[in-house]
């Protein structure tokens, strides 16, 4: 059987870009089941409560929830447990004196496979304020107005 090539997203945190300003992200391996991989090949993943942390040297990704394998037997994984994170020292130290700077949080970002393995993309990120995603919303809104006003005045003037 040849070996996968690309990237196949399995899912993807979009809230996250909304309620957390992301500093740094990384790619992370997972340590997996294989019924939790068969789920995933499936593209069965939701990332929305899911947040990541270290622990004792270790990192580690919790609640994110991988339902149950529908072809498993009494042997299925448990949907919310926790994943062991597999990144390089340094990254987890980085990491580790970034959060407990404060104010800090890990999030998972997206759920993918790359040339066949599972990996996560975890996001060094803090948390906005409802102001602050008020005022992206309508940076957002201003710049989608004066886009279409370009386009239209474009559209006339040929």
């Amino acid at each position: 059987m040849p070996r996968e090539r690309g990237q196949k997203v399995v899912a993807t945190n979009r809230k996250a870009r909304h309620d957390y300003t992301i500093e740094d992200t990384y790619e992370a391996g997972l340590v997996l089941n294989g019924t939790e991989v068969k789920s995933l090949r499936a593209g069965r993943a939701s990332l929305v409560d899911g947040y990541a942390y270290i622990d004792a040297g270790e990192a580690w990704l919790d609640a994110v929830h991988i339902p149950e394998y529908s072809g498993g037997t009494w042997n299925n994984h448990a949907p919310r447990r926790k994943r062991k994170l597999l990144l390089h020292k340094e990254q987890i130290l980085k990491i580790h004196n970034k959060v407990k700077e404060g104010g800090y949080t890990l999030v998972p970002m997206s759920i993918y496979f790359s040339d066949g393995r599972a990996k996560v993309e975890i996001a060094v990120a803090k948390g906005k304020k409802e102001y602050d995603k008020r005022q992206t919303l309508r940076e957002r809104q201003d710049k989608r107005e004066s886009d279409r006003a370009i386009s239209s005045r474009r559209h006339l003037g040929e």
